[in-house]
C-alpha cells in the first residue's frame, strides 16, 4: 500500500474539535487505501506559552533545556490525536522524534536532520496502525533532545516522506495553498495550483510563511511531492513540484516582503584576499544566518562590505563584527534595523528581459527609494524603508499583475 504523510499545523490541532476534524482527514485517507503517517505541531500558541514560562524563570535559558521544554508541545498534540483516532475506532500509535531515531546534529534550537530510522514506523504501519510523529524535534548522537527551529514540523514531515518513499506529503494549514503574494496586503493575490521547488525556496527564504525553506529543500533533494492545502475547506491546494516547461511562460509568479531585517555595512575594509572570509567566519561562529551580501570596491586599497540578516541575529552579528573589525582594518560600521526587503520571484525570469525595469519603475512611481539590490537567477530583491514595505509590495504586485498570474499558469499547465 502507498504511504501518505499528513502534517497538521498548530491552528489545525488547537482544540478538541479541530483535532477531530483533522482526524477525519486521516481516516478518509485510510479508507481510500493509504497507509498514513501524521506529523503534528504544538497546539495553537502552546510553544509561545512555553517560551514565556521559560523566560519568566530565566531571561537567558540554556538552549538544551529550552529544547527539552519546547519538545513537549508536539508530544501533547500527537498523543491527543492518537486518542481521537482510537475513539473513532482506528488503531493509532504516537512517537516522539527520539523514539523513531530522528538523528540531528547538536545545534540546539535549530538542529538539522542527519538521518531517520524508518523501520519502527514501517513495522507499525504493517500492523495496520496509523502512526503519529511529534514534529519539530529529534535527538542528537549523545541522546539530547533537539528542536529544528521555526517551521520545524514541516521539515519533519517532508523528511519522513522522503525516508518512507511516500507518494505525497500533505501540509494542512489555515490557508488554502500558496498565493502569489500576501493576500492581507494585496487583496487580489491569487492561489497557485502549481509552483516549482526553486520558486518556493526563494519565496520561503524571502518571508513567505506558508512553507519552511528546509522542508522545501528536502522535497527537492528527495523528489517528494508536497501538497499545501486547507485543513478547513475540502478542496485542492498548491502542488510544489519540479519545474515544467510551461512555468517559464509566467515571468514573475510571486512577490514577498521581509520586515524583520537588518543591514550591516562594514565601511573601508582592506581590499585584500581573505578579509571577507574572516568576516563571515566570525558570523558563522556566532551562528548568524546571512541572506544577501554585497561587496563594492571603492579604491585599490579599500572596499565596502554589506550583508543582510534577521533582526533576531542582530545582537550576535554586531558582537561578531566588533571582534573582527580591527583584523580587517574596517574604518567604521553602519547598522540599519529599519529596513524591509521586497522581492519578486519567477522561473520565467531566466528567459525574459525587462523584469528589473518594471520592478524599479513600479517602486519609483510609488515614491519608494531603494537602499540596496540583490539578485539570483529567478529573483530580484530591493531593500526599502520598513515603513514603506506594504506600499512597495502592493506596487510590485500590481505591476506584475499577480492577481492574474495563477490563472495564466493553471491554463498553461
Amino acid at each position: 500500500m502507498a504511504i501518505i504523510v499528513q502534517k497538521f499545523g498548530g491552528t489545525s490541532v488547537a482544540d478538541a474539535g479541530k483535532i477531530r476534524r483533522a482526524a477525519k482527514r486521516v481516516i478518509e485517507a485510510v479508507n481510500n487505501g493509504f497507509e498514513v503517517v501524521v506529523v503534528a505541531s504544538a497546539r495553537g500558541k502552546q510553544t509561545d506559552r512555553l517560551i514565556a514560562d521559560a523566560l519568566e524563570l530565566n531571561p537567558n535559558p540554556p538552549e538544551r533545556e529550552l529544547d527539552q521544554l519546547l519538545s513537549t508541545g508536539e508530544i501533547q498534540s500527537v498523543s491527543l490525536f492518537a486518542m481521537a483516532l482510537d475513539a473513532a475506532g482506528y488503531e493509532a500509535i504516537s512517537f516522539t522524534g527520539a523514539q523513531i531515531r530522528m538523528i540531528t546534529d547538536s545545534v540546539h534550537t535549530k538542529a538539522r536532520i542527519k538521518s531517520i530510522d524508518a523501520e519502527k514506523i514501517r513495522e507499525q504501519l504493517g500492523k495496520g496502525k496509523i502512526v503519529l510523529v511529534a514534529g519539530f524535534q529529534g535527538i542528537d548522537e549523545n541522546g539530547n533532545i533537539t528542536t529544528l527551529g521555526r517551521g520545524g514540523s514541516d521539515t519533519s514531515a517532508v523528511a519522513l516522506a522522503a525516508a518512507l518513499g511516500a507518494r505525497e506529503c500533505e501540509i494542512y494549514t489555515d490557508v488554502d495553498g500558496i498565493h502569489t503574494t500576501d493576500p492581507r496586503i494585496f487583496k487580489g493575490a491569487a492561489r497557485m495550483d502549481l509552483i516549482s521547488y526553486d520558486e518556493m525556496l526563494e519565496l520561503s527564504s524571502l518571508g513567505a510563511g506558508v512553507m519552511h525553506t528546509r522542508a522545501v529543500e528536502f522535497g527537492k533533494k528527495y523528489d517528494v511531492k508536497i501538497h499545501v492545502r486547507s485543513s478547513i475547506e475540502e478542496k485542492e491546494g498548491t502542488i510544489i513540484t519540479h519545474e515544467v516547461p510551461q512555468m517559464e511562460d509566467v515571468v514573475v509568479s510571486g512577490a514577498t516582503i521581509q520586515k524583520d531585517m537588518a543591514k550591516i555595512d562594514l565601511i573601508g575594509v582592506d581590499n585584500k584576499p581573505g578579509n571577507a572570509a574572516k568576516v563571515f567566519a566570525a558570523l558563522a561562529a556566532a551562528k548568524v544566518v546571512v541572506s544577501d551580501i554585497v561587496q563594492t570596491e571603492v579604491s585599490a586599497e579599500k572596499a565596502n562590505l554589506s550583508f543582510i540578516i534577521s533582526t533576531s541575529d542582530l545582537r550576535a552579528a554586531k558582537e561578531a563584527v566588533e571582534q573582527i573589525k580591527d583584523d580587517v582594518s574596517c574604518q567604521s560600521v553602519f547598522v540599519r534595523d529599519d529596513i524591509a526587503e521586497v522581492s519578486v520571484v519567477g522561473v520565467g525570469m531566466r528567459t525574459h528581459y525587462g523584469v528589473a525595469e518594471k520592478l524599479f519603475g513600479a517602486l519609483a512611481k510609488a515614491q519608494i527609494n531603494i537602499d540596496a539590490i540583490t539578485t539570483s537567477e529567478i529573483r530580484i530583491s530591493c531593500v526599502v524603508n520598513k515603513e514603506q514595505a506594504k506600499d512597495a509590495l502592493r506596487a510590485v504586485s500590481a505591476a506584475f499583475e499577480l492577481d492574474k498570474v495563477a490563472q495564466d499558469r493553471a491554463k498553461r499547465g
